[in-house]
């Protein structure tokens, strides 16, 4: 990063002198004075070198940790376990009382959501820098305001009168009173008219329904100056502008709405990096700053025509410059997003990108007449005014730009079904008068088409139309409920109960009442049932001190906080150990465990009581029992999971970074980057999985400095994961973790799986027994999933295999393989859990030998056809001989196509009715009747009905030719024939 401590204090000096000689001019005047990247470094500098606050970087602005999340939304969320009391003693965080960072956020979907504003106004985003300072329980309010009133005027010398603070006015719902210490704080810098009180809707900020919350303070910064803007605060003028929020962190909110006091009070800051550096640029637009000019220059060559004029509403009636900033904002957000492991899909974060791409292209597309793929072009200029600040965008340029690529390509195929679609729909309403387009029919371009419905909406207003949208939304959140009602049920069939979770509240409960955190080594350990005691007891109605008058048989879901345990708590995309609790001598079961978390260092074991249980008490001894038979099931799934990921590398190179897992007792789930992989490579990476496990190799477990294991070739990281120091550290191969440590840099360390990792794991690779991949598909663009399995399951699995690939063999070597046998086996396969390798290779030689069966049919059929044409002519030989002008062939065992072929060359001039029965016992027939012959409604399709009802079959077509067939009627042919013959006698001539 650049810009010291020298530049940071000049550049004060310098503007602190402008502003008293000229308040006027104290803001500087041009970008070349105030480069964003000074903007930005400037601030960080601030807080490291003169406030003591310690630099995390920023994390990804895809949520690696928190399923709550669609996107980091504000700095604040990757401090979010502090603030909720639920840090891990081993996080990197631990410790750090005072932080600061620049953050990339975007906030386009959930809560915060500014996607629809975008485009309309100057300075609203889907991404942003937010620029941040927190205290964890160190200094609180006026510190707080302190820092950041001399930011604000002596560093970035922004003028002092043009500055407006409003407070927390107090809200009698809440039981709270206005913030006058905040109030008293900002008088000391402001005068009163400027210090201004406002409602909880814009200074009480709540991280969600239930957590930490609190007043807060923000600063507001007048463009013109001069004049008397309170009036203007927070009412969306673009002059008046919000810059910087200071949320004073002092409350918890639990779920009935109480608020608490918090046991540690916190600061939360967060600055809008585009908003200050506007300022600072003396720009009253964001767009109009070095942050977007090179995009807008970029897109502009793009584009050709009329260059951005930054004009707005009435003054923008072709949409083009409100194009403009669209494309150029949803730029920033899908470059970041896809480069931290996010990608456009149809659902959750991904409908989000997806949606956010379309509404560019459309912009694109409709208002600025862009070529076909000219969204991914831009892609490189967000990486070059991004990459001083965050250097991971560049190591992700090219597939970042081959997914928004392939994702424009996609959304043009879906405009054009889409297009045709609602083309029909509207002629359809104008034919019947109707102006409104149904919910449904929205909802179906939606769900189907995958067209927001705001393109909806805009092609219905272009043909004189409107939508239902209260009809659409039912639509969406009945959908939305089926989704929910379904995650509802897998949970609860997975767990049986809703573990209880501790936040902060609870945690400083237990840290008041001299509870200290779980001590969990003998996690690691196995077959061991040590005891263990009592230290809380935690219930849905809160911490209790017995179970005892609580419902037993499942009625109470409990919550136990031990002092030591051997339970694995769910973590890095393992599930947890499961188990029970009994007394202290072992003999009386107490508590089923189901589900064991950890919140700040607390290991929670949720369970159930079993019925007419002995009660438990705060203080009592317990004997832990960890069922290790589900434990040895999740370890070798876990162990091969790692080697998965070096297999993939190996053979997909290193762009093939772990993207998401999940290891229980029945599988394993492994997400990785890539775009396609072979049935080749797939086979590759199988059979290395295997050779690791026949090599018998060790897994070597041991903790070291992240420094140190950083050091060590060929270790594999999550992307954008934040790791303890010292970190637990897992390899399988010979090489063990000292022998590693001793010679970090040997490149035969990448013959092995090394990863970080605090799972729990077999000892030997060949505890795993077999591995088997049962599944590889793409699960969004770019992204794969593979699914496989170790121990029985795999043996199982490949057991099948065998069985159905020599089931296959057989076929392929077998004189007369039928179409049913292959029909058979081709669904055995589809239904069967086996290696997908495998299933792929037995595909395609059912695939060949269906071509062979089809082909041998074709000459059997030729031969059939040659001989029943030959019957046909000597039938009509006969019939001609005695004056008749029908005839009736038995032909045995006949293709029902082959039987169309024959009657196709009857006589013109003479009515022929086939039937054919055959091996299993259906009887088919077919008929042909010429025109002339053809009165009285003796046609064929009625000659056809009429042979085959004595067998209680029908048939049907025209009076020229028909076809018709009866189940298991074969014996009975005779009758069939008898009626046929006698339908045409009156035809004799």
């Amino acid at each position: 990063r650049r810009g010291g401590t020298a530049a940071v204090v000049r550049c004060a000096a310098s503007q602190a002198a402008t502003a008293s000689a000229a308040p006027e001019a104290a803001a500087a005047s041009s970008s070349s004075a105030w480069p964003v990247d000074q903007v930005r470094q400037t601030y960080v500098d601030y807080f490291v070198k003169r406030r003591q606050h310690t630099f995390v970087p920023s994390s990804p602005v895809v949520p690696l940790s928190d399923p709550t999340l669609l996107f980091a939304n504000s700095g604040m969320n990757q401090f979010k376990p502090i603030f909720m009391g639920q840090l891990d003693p081993a996080s990197p965080l631990q410790g750090v009382l005072r932080a600061t960072n620049s953050q990339k956020c975007i906030r386009a979907g959930g809560k915060h959501n500014d996607l629809d504003d975008v485009g309309r106004d100057v300075y609203h985003h889907t991404f942003f820098e937010m620029l941040g300072n927190w205290s964890f329980g160190d200094y609180f309010k006026v510190e707080a305001i302190d820092m950041a009133w001399e930011l604000l005027t002596e560093v970035y010398g922004l003028a002092p009168e043009r500055i407006y603070a409003s407070y927390f006015g107090g809200d009698a719902e809440l039981g709270l009173p206005a913030d006058d210490e905040a109030k008293d704080f900002w008088l000391r810098y402001l005068p009163a008219a400027r210090v201004l009180p406002f409602d909880k809707k814009d200074n009480f900020w709540e991280m969600g329904p239930v957590g930490p919350c609190g007043p807060c303070s923000e600063l507001h910064y007048d463009r013109i100056g001069g004049r008397d803007a309170a009036s203007l605060v927070n009412a969306d003028d673009p002059d008046v502008i919000e810059i910087w929020n200071l949320v004073f962190m002092q409350f918890y909110r639990d779920e009935s709405g109480k608020l608490s006091e918090l046991p540690n009070q916190h600061i939360d800051t967060g600055m809008g990096l585009e908003r200050v550096t506007s300022i600072l640029q003396s720009k009253r637009s964001n767009y109009d700053t070095d942050i977007f000019a090179p995009l807008l220059e970029a897109l502009h060559k793009l584009v050709g025509g009329a260059p951005y004029k930054g004009r707005l509403g009435a003054e923008d009636p072709d949409l083009r410059d409100t194009a403009y900033r669209v494309i150029v904002d949803h730029a920033r957000t899908l470059t970041t997003a896809v480069a931290d492991g996010a990608v456009p899909s149809s659902e959750g974060r991904g409908y989000v990108l997806r949606r956010i791409l379309r509404r560019a292209v459309r912009y694109g597309r409709q208002m600025l007449n862009a070529p076909p793929g000219f969204f991914c072009n831009l892609v490189p200029v967000v990486v070059t005014s991004l990459g001083p600040a965050y250097p991971e965008l560049a190591d992700s340029l090219a597939r970042v730009q081959q997914v928004l690529r392939d994702e424009e390509e996609s959304f043009d195929r879906m405009v054009e079904r889409g297009m045709q679609y609602f083309a029909e729909l509207k002629t359809e309403m104008q034919g019947s008068g109707v102006q409104v387009v149904p919910g449904d029919r929205a909802f179906l371009l939606y769900d189907s088409h995958g067209f927001p419905i705001d393109l909806t909406q805009q092609m219905a207003e272009e043909a004189g139309l409107s939508v239902d949208l209260p009809a659409f939304t039912e639509f969406m959140e009945r959908q939305k409920e089926r989704s929910r009602e379904a995650q509802r049920e897998q949970q609860a069939q997975q767990q049986g109960l809703r573990p209880l979770q501790l936040v902060a509240e609870q945690t400083s409960y237990l840290e008041k009442g001299g509870v200290t955190p779980t001590a969990d080594a003998q996690k690691y350990e196995w077959d061991i049932r040590p005891q263990a005691k009592v230290r809380a007891i935690f219930t849905e109605g809160g911490f209790v001190e017995t179970t005892e008058g609580l419902p037993g048989s499942g009625g109470a879901v409990v919550g136990l906080v031990l002092d030591s345990s051997p339970f694995y708590s769910e973590a890095g995309g393992q599930v947890c150990d499961v188990g029970r609790f009994s007394d202290a001598s072992g003999s009386t079961p107490l508590l089923d465990v189901r589900a064991v978390q950890v919140f700040g260092g607390f290991v929670v074991h949720n369970g159930l009581l079993p019925s007419g249980s002995s009660s438990i008490r705060v203080g009592d001894t317990l004997t832990c029992e960890v069922d290790y038979e589900h434990r040895r099931k999740v370890a070798p799934n876990h162990t091969m999971t790692h080697t998965l990921n070096w297999a993939l590398r190996e053979v997909l190179g290193e762009g093939a970074d772990q993207r998401g897992s999940l290891v229980n007792a029945e599988r394993l789930r492994f997400d990785f980057a890539a775009d396609a992989v072979s049935v080749e490579q797939l086979a590759r990476v199988e059979v290395l999985v295997q050779e690791v496990i026949a090599a018998k190799v060790p897994v070597s477990v041991r903790e070291t400095s992240l420094a140190d294991a950083k050091s060590i070739a060929g270790l594999r990281a999550v992307p954008g994961e934040a790791y303890p120091d010292p970190v637990r550290v897992v390899t399988v191969g010979a090489g063990t973790i000292d022998e590693l440590l001793a010679a970090p840099g040997e490149a035969k360390w990448k013959m092995q799986s090394v990863e970080f990792c605090g799972g729990t794991h077999i000892k030997d690779s060949s505890e795993a027994g077999a591995f088997v991949i049962l599944e590889e598909k793409a699960i969004a663009k770019g992204i794969r999933r593979i699914i496989g399995a170790t121990g029985p399951a795999a043996a199982e699995a490949l057991a099948e295999g065998g069985r159905l690939a020599g089931v296959l063999a057989a076929l392929e070597v077998a004189k007369e393989a039928s179409e049913a046998e292959v029909l058979e086996l081709s669904k055995a396969l589809d239904a069967a859990d086996i290696s997908a390798v495998l299933k792929a290779d037995c595909r395609d030689r059912l695939d060949t030998l269906r071509k062979k069966l089809k082909k041998s049919q074709k000459g059997a059929d030729k031969a059939v056809l040659t001989e029943a044409n030959a019957s046909l002519k000597k039938a009509a030989q006969v019939a001609v001989s005695k004056g008749d002008k029908h005839m009736v062939l038995m032909l045995v065992d006949v293709d029902p196509k082959v039987l169309m072929q024959v009657i196709g060359g009857a006589p013109k001039d003479m009515a022929a009715l086939i039937l054919s029965p055959a091996d299993d016992g259906t009887v088919h027939c077919v008929a042909a009747v010429p025109a002339e012959l053809s009165g009285d409604g003796k046609g064929a399709d009625g000659w056809v009905r009429a042979a085959l009802a004595p067998l209680g079959g029908t048939g049907g077509g025209k009076p020229e030719r028909a076809q018709g067939s009866a189940k298991g009627a074969a014996a009975d042919v005779a009758a069939a024939e008898a009626v046929a013959s006698a339908y045409f006698a009156s035809a004799r001539a």
